[in-house]
């Protein structure tokens, strides 16, 4: 015997359930129309026992949009972006829009790919981290017709709307407080550069603070992968090797300087007497550390609320021209219990 064919559950099936017309359900189920809260109630409860799922892009034909909002994003395994997406969840939750995930892996091919294929689906929105993009994704983002938020970053020229911090300034005011507290020897470690811009920024931001004040990065090491304790301990170990002198170590990110404050924990190192140490993003990590590693944070949450609401505002009939569409947010820098060389 064979097994028959499976089928989509269609408005008929709904409708043969409830015993009201298939135009009743589809106004029930569009919200759309004068229906009795009864009928309502009835069409209802026989969808959610039949399991029936709207058909949207047959029902969005007419406008050519979906109640999708497309958020692309580098990484999921880094801790920043997921919280950028609970930004973006929270906003979004109690409306008719739903954030849909693309991941690029800091490949600006890959990423081109990704926008090509959630454009595909006419989503009301996009929401993409960075302002460094292909020509490609460029002309993708600048002719989609929709609202799109460029997050994580103001260092540049948005294609439409952007939402984030200036990367450039972080590292200078992390610069200023690492000279301020009579660091003088200082080294750089960052991952994902040169692919990773906000990183590179970061760096400019730092180098540029402290050539003003005529120091010099003394030593530095770029690390192609992850974020990884591991590798902050490696990283920090062979840079205390070839530069035994240096007093401060400065991390592109806080995975990378928890390791390296592991490591110098290890090594009975006075912390931060002898050596300080910062990172970037205040992770939830550094709570479970033995000491506070000193960061910077990168207002995640705050990040993705605000697109959220820039691509929901977009979307209303009448949208309200108050919301701004150019968000730069103040990250504050949190000394911790490794950048207080002068005690007060």
């Amino acid at each position: 015997m064979t097994t028959p064919a499976k089928r989509p559950l269609t408005l008929r099936d709904v409708s043969d359930a409830c015993g009201v017309s298939e135009m009743t359900v589809s106004r029930v189920l569009r919200n759309r129309g004068d229906v009795s809260d009864t009928t309502r109630s009835k069409v209802l409860a026989a969808a959610k026992e039949l399991g029936y799922v709207p058909n949207q892009i047959a029902g969005s034909l007419a406008s050519q949009r979906v109640n999708l909002v497309a958020v692309i994003i580098p990484s999921l395994s880094n801790m920043v972006f997921p919280e950028v997406l609970n930004g973006v969840n929270q906003i979004l939750e109690d409306t008719p829009l739903q954030p849909v995930v693309g991941v690029t892996d800091y490949m600006p091919e890959k990423e081109e790919r990704v926008l090509y294929e959630m454009l595909s689906w006419r989503p009301s929105g996009v929401i993409i981290a960075g302002l460094e993009h292909s020509d490609a994704t460029r002309a993708m983002l600048s002719n989609a017709g929709i609202p799109v938020v460029e997050i994580m970053d103001t260092d540049g020229k948005p294609v439409d709307a952007m939402v984030g911090i200036s990367h450039r300034r972080a590292g200078r005011e992390m610069a200023n407080a690492i000279l301020k507290e009579g660091y003088e020897h200082i080294g750089f470690m960052g991952t994902k550069m040169p692919l990773d811009h906000r990183a590179r920024k970061r760096f400019e931001g730092f180098t540029e603070a402290l050539a003003k004040a005529g120091v010099e990065i003394e030593d530095r090491a770029f690390y192609s992968g992850g974020s990884a304790l591991a590798k902050g301990r490696e990283m920090t170990q062979e840079m205390l090797e070839r530069s035994p002198d240096l007093d401060f170590l400065y991390y592109s990110n806080d995975m990378i300087g928890a390791g390296g404050l592991l490591h110098l924990i290890d090594q009975g190192i006075d912390i931060p007497g002898q050596i300080g140490l910062a990172g970037f993003n205040n992770v939830e990590l550094l709570q479970g550390l033995p000491r506070q590693l000193a960061t910077m944070d990168a207002c995640r949450i705050e990040i993705g609320q605000a697109a959220a609401r820039i691509i929901l505002n977009q979307t209303l009939d009448e949208p309200d021209a108050d919301v701004p569409q150019k968000v730069t947010l103040t990250p504050t820098l949190s000394f911790g219990d490794t950048l207080r060389r002068r005690r007060r």
